[in-house]
């Protein structure tokens, strides 16, 4: 587990010090849900209406910002090389990976997206599905996004290419994600919901990270 929580810790002293870009994720996250209000007026049953959907689709896009300096910066320094040399299995060191980008990028947006949902007039019975949502949700972005990242490691453009493999894979998270909230707002259960997204992050786990190993084996060789 050293290597492990030594990448970690790693890429969290590395965003830290570009804090910047953590900075942009989350400034487009906060204005582009922001300007939803203002384009659309002071309609507060229309804003409800489209609250979940605002929410989960700009975090969506939120992180497809950060995808391309997961593995794209260590491949052009040559860390890339010395992190595979240094012992830890290469889903492992993706795994990695994916935490700390999940720590950076997705924890950020859980703690907001509620602070947000007060502007879309969300329902307030809706708050904690919100919350229980991107809990179980932006780990699965996170870890699809590393897969994705690791597809794309020296190609050119990679941030758009990250964006176009990964996104067609979260549609059944943004789809519970959503149906969730909303069937929350109406008063009506989300266990099933919660299950399929707990379902689907439960299968993320280990595969992805296995996948994610797989491409950057390949990229390495």
């Amino acid at each position: 587990m050293s290597p492990f929580l030594a990448v970690i810790a790693r890429d969290l002293r590395l965003a830290r010090r570009q804090g910047t870009d953590i900075a942009m994720t989350l400034a487009f996250f906060v204005v582009v849900v922001a300007l939803f209000p203002l384009g659309l007026g002071p309609t507060p049953e229309l804003l409800a209406r489209i609250a979940p959907a605002v929410l989960w689709v700009t975090a969506l896009l939120a992180a497809m910002l950060s995808f391309d300096r997961l593995f794209q910066q260590d491949s052009e320094d040559g860390g890339l090389e010395q992190l595979a040399l240094s012992g830890l299995p290469l889903s492992l060191l993706a795994l990695a990976k994916a935490v700390a980008h999940w720590l950076t990028t997705g924890l950020p947006m859980l703690v907001l997206a509620p602070l947000l949902a007060v502007s879309l007039n969300l329902a307030s019975d809706a708050y904690w599905t919100l919350v229980a949502t991107l809990a179980l949700g932006t780990p699965v972005v996170s870890l699809f996004g590393t897969v994705g990242a690791a597809l794309v490691v020296g190609a050119r453009r990679a941030g758009v290419l990250v964006a176009l493999i990964v996104l067609p894979l979260l549609i059944p998270v943004l789809i519970f994600a959503v149906s969730a909230i909303e069937a929350a707002s109406a008063g009506l259960t989300i266990r099933v919901h919660l299950l399929f997204l707990g379902a689907i992050l439960a299968a993320s786990i280990p595969l992805a990270p296995l996948a994610a190993g797989a491409a950057l084996r390949q990229a390495l060789d």
